[in-house]
């Protein structure tokens, strides 16, 4: 009997200008959290509509990246709020991927600006800038503290009971970090809300009809991986998920 291989995992891409050309690129934190989270192999999905479907059926798991750039405020019926960074060949493929994904039973794990994208591919609505919002606390990290710093862990989160993320933690609060300038407004249809911040943000949601693993988490898991207990269980949870799928697509 041969190897069994190791699960290849889609990694989202965002997009930039780049002179002269355009370029789709991955963080490599994401990269190597697939590599010591899962085992398995990362392949970089690039933000094109050409992906599609097709390519959902060679892979066993998405994750869906974070970003420093945000939704176009158009796509969820809201006008802009400020000129920050956005990526709409980014939102162009991926509203319609991570759906696809889960509607093909490919396991999701989605990850801050992945977590905001599922929720607007679901209807849902975003915070343009929560530090505005009177009733939430600073979410934003310190831009200029150490990396260490700014994805340090920042506050605890209340998990809710008889969800995915409460058989996955063991417990009904962890603590997490916070490195985000958005948030859920409007929760989408068809999702429920997994855990939320002390200020009542939402702040890990999952796919209630899910025939697979799909959770979205505001937070940054994939950050220094291994010295995280909490961050370890999610990324097993994928795992186990993503095995699953690739055995079932080898069968085929």
């Amino acid at each position: 009997m041969g190897t069994v291989p190791q699960p290849l995992i889609g990694v989202t891409a965002d997009t930039s200008a780049a002179a002269p050309h355009r370029v789709h690129q991955a963080d490599e934190k994401y990269l190597t959290s697939v590599i010591t989270g899962t085992n398995g192999t990362p392949v970089i999905i690039p933000s094109l509509t050409m992906p599609g479907a097709d390519v959902l059926s060679y892979i066993d798991g998405l994750l869906v990246t974070g970003s420093y750039s945000n939704i176009e405020p158009w796509r969820y019926g809201a006008s802009s709020a400020g000129d920050d960074c956005r990526d709409a060949q980014r939102d162009e493929s991926l509203l319609s991927l991570i759906p696809e994904a889960i509607r093909q039973g490919v396991p999701v794990l989605a990850i801050c600006r992945g977590l905001q994208e599922m929720n607007v591919a679901y209807g849902g609505t975003l915070h343009q800038r929560l530090h505005e919002v009177g009733s939430f606390m600073e979410h934003r990290e310190d831009k200029t503290a150490p990396l260490d710093v700014r994805y340090g862990l920042g506050h605890a989160i209340a998990i809710e009971p008889g969800g995915i993320l409460s058989a996955i933690a063991g417990t009904n609060a962890q603590m997490v970090n916070t490195v985000h300038g958005q948030g859920i407004d409007r929760l989408g249809s068809g999702l429920q809300v997994e855990a939320r911040a002390p200020d009542g943000l939402i702040e890990a949601i999952s796919v209630t009809d899910s025939i697979q693993f799909a959770l979205g988490v505001q937070w940054h898991p994939e950050y220094r991986l291994t010295e995280n207990p909490f961050s370890i269980l999610i990324y097993q949870a994928f795992a186990k998920a993503c095995r699953l799928r690739q055995q079932q697509r080898l069968q085929r």
